[in-house]
Order: C-alpha cells, then sequence, then structure tokens
C-alpha cells in the first residue's frame, strides 16, 4: 500500500508524521470519494512528486473517474485562485477589490461531481497554499450546505500531513544527494 510506502520513507525524526498519515487517511471517517479526493488534491498541491507519485494510482482506484478529474480541477484552479485571491488580500489598495477577476473558473460551478465534495477539495487545497479568502469562502459554502467543522477540519489536516509529508522527503531526497 502506497500509505506503507510514504511512512516507512518518513526519517526517524518525522515519526510524528508517520502516525498522523496513517490517522488522516487509514482512519478517516470521510466517505471514499470525499477522502481520496482530498487526498489527490492535496497531493498535487503539495508539489512534492514522491507524495504524489505514490499516493495518486490508489486515488485513481478509490475515485470514479468524474471524480478523479473534478480533484484534479480542484488543485488545478485552487492553484490559480489561491495566488489571485491572497495577492489581492495582501495589497493594502483596497480598490483591487473592485476590479473584476476576469479569469475562468467555470470549473467551480460545473465540477462534475457533487459541489460539497468540490468545495471540500478546493479548501484542503486552499489551506497548502495559505489562502485565507478562500478558505473563508469555501467553508462558509460548505457549512451552508451541512458540512459539520468536524468534516472540514478532517480536510485541512489531510493538507497539513500530506504537506509536511511532501516537504520531508522533498528535503532528506535533496540531503540524501548532498551526501
Amino acid at each position: 500500500m502506497a500509505l506503507d510506502t510514504l511512512k516507512s520513507a518518513l526519517p526517524d525524526y518525522a515519526k510524528d508524521l508517520k502516525l498522523n498519515l496513517g490517522s488522516v487517511i487509514g482512519n478517516s471517517e470521510l466517505p471514499q470519494q470525499q477522502l481520496w479526493g482530498t487526498v489527490l488534491a492535496c497531493a498535487i498541491a503539495s508539489r512534492s512528486p514522491r507524495v504524489l507519485s505514490e499516493l495518486e494510482p490508489e486515488a485513481k482506484a478509490n475515485l470514479s473517474p468524474e471524480a478523479y478529474t473534478a480533484a484534479k480541477s480542484a488543485a488545478a484552479i485552487m492553484a490559480m485562485n489561491n495566488v489571485y485571491y491572497r495577492t489581492r488580500h495582501l495589497l493594502s489598495d483596497p480598490e483591487y477589490n473592485n476590479l473584476r477577476a476576469g479569469l475562468r473558473m467555470n470549473v467551480i460551478g460545473n465540477p462534475g461531481v457533487d459541489k460539497t465534495d468540490f468545495e471540500l477539495w478546493s479548501l484542503a487545497v486552499s489551506a497548502i497554499n495559505g489562502c485565507g479568502m478562500c478558505l473563508d469562502s469555501h467553508e462558509q459554502v460548505l457549512r451552508k450546505a451541512g458540512v459539520d467543522r468536524e468534516t472540514v477540519q478532517e480536510a485541512f489536516k489531510i493538507a497539513s500531513v500530506l504537506q509536511a509529508v511532501g516537504a520531508t522527503l522533498d528535503a532528506e531526497s535533496v540531503l540524501a544527494e548532498n551526501g
């Protein structure tokens, strides 16, 4: 199983990550589609080739073709939106908030899967990318749709662990090359 491969690849100093990786994925109470869509979208957003290559096959096996595509779409659109909206929020000139974005975001309106799942995946990717505006927006949509805080938290727990695992494994790879 890919999860075991990732856990065994983590160095001893990252024991907490090993335990958390098993917990947030292996013991998740999320439905399969929400879980594996979150895992895939976050693996992509982590920018770690190792995390993505290990987890993508299992995600693909656990998702319908539509959900697989939608999870990748969530990672793609949020990669753009998180930079745009985070920048707009961080600029001190409030007039940027009055300008039309002019960026295509059609997939948000028609993701090809249940809108709640897509919103959950978008929230998780926004957590990795650190966009407060997007986090607030997606959390509000999820809460209005009746999603409880525990489910929202599950998504950003997965995001935080996968991001940390990717950063650790990628750093270890570079350190090993440097000998």
